[in-house]
């Protein structure tokens, strides 16, 4: 993911946005205060202008906008509750003060070669049972088979920074067209931020691989050791590269879809075929609480 990948912009071409002569009076500026009244005033306009900003042809103004982009995509997508996840249950675990009640059968053993011994019991040989609720893992998959500029590269920058919220230490972003690639993997250490930023440099290819993307997500979700592993698929899922799409996505924990409002059709079948959830979404701000929605939050 380099910003090489993504076309830029010049000023005359920014500029048919009526907002940008607001947020940018000159070369090399960002004025941070208007981006904030035009987010007020429309978010996903503003969004979309921001996510342009940070392809410019001006150097120093897309910095600026890239800064804040990071800043402002993980501000927004904070947007509602983010509820406990997962089904809690006893288990069994190594004995912490306070950790639980000591679990007497589990730890029959080391209590018998105590006594045995005429020593203390060894802390290390106990157990104890608590309450473990099992963490979320999630695999965003974001389609660039089409056009990736301006609102659709905005949503796509918003799901990533809703994921990120939301399960912060395990999660990857996968982005597919022509070809699958793997933004951030589920184990690697990368900030929301920069993740954002690795979104906004995408451009957009022809062909949709959605089996291949729906198997790389199995492959990263098969890294984890989260109770539960959702695979959430950011597409209209018009796949054009041969593969078995409902074999992958059944392949798969969970699989929920946000798909594009008006050209949501072939998700919904999708969405049918495999006992998938699915929200349709018509731009940025509507990321988190459709995120929220599928999830079942």
């Amino acid at each position: 993911m380099n910003e090489a990948s993504k076309k830029t912009l010049s000023r005359r071409e920014l500029s048919r946005n009526p907002q940008f002569e607001q947020v940018s009076p000159e070369v090399g500026e960002l004025d941070e205060t208007a981006v904030e009244e035009g987010l007020e005033e429309d978010p996903d306009a503003m969004l979309a202008l921001l996510a342009d900003l940070t392809g410019a042809t001006d150097q120093k103004l897309r910095d600026l906008a890239k800064r804040l982009a990071g800043r402002l995509f993980l501000d927004v997508s904070k947007r509602g509750p983010v509820s406990p996840r997962g089904i809690g249950k006893m288990a069994t675990r190594p004995y912490r003060p306070d950790a639980g009640d000591i679990d007497l059968d589990a730890s029959m053993d080391a209590v018998l070669e105590a006594r045995a011994s005429r020593q203390a019991i060894d802390p290390e040989g106990l157990k104890v049972r608590s309450w473990v609720k099992p963490g979320t893992a999630i695999a965003l998959l974001v389609d660039r088979s089409g056009s990736m500029g301006g609102k659709p590269l905005a949503t796509s920058a918003m799901a990533a920074a809703a994921v990120a919220w939301r399960s912060p230490e395990d999660y990857s972003v996968i982005a597919f067209g022509k070809d699958v690639v793997v933004a951030k993997g589920q184990t690697s250490t990368k900030s929301g931020a920069q993740v954002v930023n690795d979104v906004l440099s995408l451009r957009g290819f022809g062909t949709t691989d959605l089996a291949g993307a729906l198997l790389a997500a199995g492959d990263q979700l098969s890294r984890t050791r989260a109770g539960r592993r959702i695979t959430v698929i950011l597409s209209d899922c018009r796949a054009t590269v041969e593969g078995d799409v409902q074999a992958a996505a059944r392949a798969l924990d969970e699989v929920v879809i946000l798909a594009p409002l008006g050209d949501d059709a072939e998700a919904r079948v999708l969405a049918s075929q495999v006992g998938a959830r699915i929200a349709c979404i018509d731009g940025p701000s509507d990321i988190p609480s459709a995120l929220q929605t599928v999830l079942g939050d």
